[in-house]
């Protein structure tokens, strides 16, 4: 299902005052593809994905799902948090079947989809464990599960990895992308992550600081798998740090009043260097 935003503002009361957090956002994602958003903390990344899961509404603009203008939440979006929020008193097998139940899924049925899910993300051994068992990313796979359960039109995952460990977070990431296309929904994914939007997505928007708007759109058209070493990855790599770091020492220079020129990235750069982690 396709995703479009039109000219989306939005605004959030602060201390008596308007607070803009988003200014003109033009953004489409098409149905199927994979998109990235980028930027600087405090730009609205998360915003975004609210809007499109009907947590919010914007201030002025449109927000359009299938042509359709959301009204507000709906089982055909689903979102994944960087918390994975899961209940404590229920097994993996509870908390992936919770959704299926609150739907209204006959209970032969639900399980089975559950335990079909829970495949996909490899915790079929963990089925009986509760979130106290599991590391953090055992926990994020469950919530994937969860989410993939409803079998959503539309995925919308903020910083689902933020949390994690280098390992698990790679690993994480190619689990993700075997069920995206396996399955084929349409992916929202914010991350502050260079070289993770630029090793999933196939467009990465850059949003500037706050107020955010669209600073630039990169296609990713390296095929997959993708390395962390292609040159025509870094090269994307490359330009989408320059940016950020333009717009990372805006931040500072509104809010601290200071200059922070930020070295230039290398290019190419060394295949160990890990690029953006910090941004």
């Amino acid at each position: 299902m396709r995703v479009e935003l039109r000219h989306v503002s939005k605004s959030f009361s602060h201390n008596g005052h308007a607070l803009e957090v988003l200014q003109d956002i033009n953004l489409v994602v098409e149905e199927g593809e994979f998109v990235c958003l980028l930027g600087p903390s405090g730009c609205g990344k998360s915003t975004i994905v609210n809007l499109v899961a009907g947590l919010e509404r914007p201030t002025s603009g449109d927000v359009l799902v299938g042509g359709k203008p959301v009204t507000g939440p709906d089982a055909s979006r689903t979102v994944v948090f960087q918390d994975a929020a899961l209940f404590p008193w229920l097994s993996v097998l509870g908390n992936v079947e919770f959704g299926l139940r609150m739907a209204g899924l006959e209970p032969r049925k639900r399980r089975e989809r559950a335990l079909e899910y829970i495949r996909l993300v490899h915790l079929s051994k963990f089925i009986q464990a509760y979130p106290h068992q599991l590391s953090g990313g055992m926990k994020q796979r469950v919530a994937i599960a969860r989410a993939l359960a409803l079998q959503p039109e539309i995925l919308l995952l903020d910083e689902p990895f933020a949390s994690l460990d280098a390992q698990t977070r790679s690993v994480l990431q190619n689990e993700l992308l075997e069920i995206w296309e396996l399955a084929r929904p349409t992916i929202l994914f914010v991350t502050h992550n260079v070289r993770e939007a630029t090793g999933l997505a196939d467009r990465v928007y850059v949003i500037s600081s706050r107020p955010g708007r669209i600073r630039d759109v990169q296609p990713v058209t390296v095929p997959r798998p993708r390395h962390a070493e292609d040159p025509a990855l870094l090269s994307h790599q490359h330009k989408i740090l320059g940016l950020l770091g333009e717009e990372v020492e805006k931040v500072l220079r509104e809010e601290l009043g200071e200059t922070v020129h930020f070295p230039e990235a290398q290019h190419p750069a060394a295949p160990e260097r890990s690029l953006g982690m910090h941004i």
